[in-house]
């Protein structure tokens, strides 16, 4: 699954899922342009991947900002000549019941996680088509197939990303431009870090692989999708949950 000669550029890349997809399609052979937050973290890890013989560039980018979405891109185009491969990764939460959430809460993450998404899509959509190659990977969640909870901006904002990925694919395949979604479950991060060891032993017995999944997992069906041996794969939505939803 050789990616050497593209270019990926990738949101949400400081930590967690984002990060463990720039180390993966880097080893995979690709360039990439890593962007978030973060801009000390973001050098960090175009440091360790220089330090290890591989091309990166670090974009500062909040993804709820259109202008800098679009300043990135193009950044980032002029920097590596091109972008092939896309992975909106940014998310956040923001739980509440939904009696109680406040519209702030609601919006902000439909905003980072799911717009963010359609403008990144859009702001690389012209460059890929000229080149009729290109790979759209969106991180979605089991969450936004099954519903949670206290999450219902996040589930709201996982299912619309699973709509905008099929949308997408049926309207870029022509041109030879895949999108597909990566629905992770229960993924060791940071994000998960803050619900405790009792809640993740007690999530882990639920999941017929027996143990909560990491972020190279989730890393390496992106780097999958991003390959030539998924060329045939378009619209799809590939579960990486360790069995919490099956069918």
């Amino acid at each position: 699954m050789s990616l050497s000669g593209h270019v990926a550029f990738i949101t949400g890349a400081s930590q967690g899922i984002g990060r463990a997809c720039a180390l993966k399609l880097v080893a995979k052979g690709a360039a990439v342009a890593v962007a978030a937050r973060n801009n000390e973290k973001l050098n960090e890890l175009v440091n360790e991947i220089a330090a290890a013989g591989g091309q990166a560039a670090a974009f500062a980018l909040d993804v709820t900002d259109e202008e800098q979405i679009k300043h990135s891109m193009k950044a980032a185009i002029t920097q590596f000549g091109k972008i092939d491969i896309l992975v909106n990764n940014a998310g956040i939460t923001r739980d509440q019941l939904i009696m109680r959430m406040k519209r702030a809460d609601w919006d902000s993450v439909l905003q980072t996680n799911l717009t963010s998404a359609y403008l990144c899509t859009q702001a690389v959509s012209s460059s890929m088509l000229k080149q009729r190659w290109g790979r759209i990977i969106n991180i979605t969640s089991v969450f936004g197939q099954t519903g949670q909870a206290g999450q219902a901006n996040y589930a709201a904002s996982k299912a619309g990303l699973i709509g905008l990925t099929m949308a997408v694919a049926r309207e870029l395949g022509s041109r030879n431009i895949t999108c597909n979604a990566v629905a992770p479950g229960f993924i060791e991060t940071a994000m998960t870090d803050a619900l405790g060891d009792e809640f993740k032993q007690n999530a882990a017995k639920q999941i017929p692989l027996g143990r909560v999944g990491s972020p190279a997992d989730v890393a390496s069906a992106v780097a999958f999708l991003a390959s030539d041996e998924a060329s045939y794969i378009t619209g799809h939505v590939l579960n990486v949950n360790g069995g919490m939803l099956m069918g």
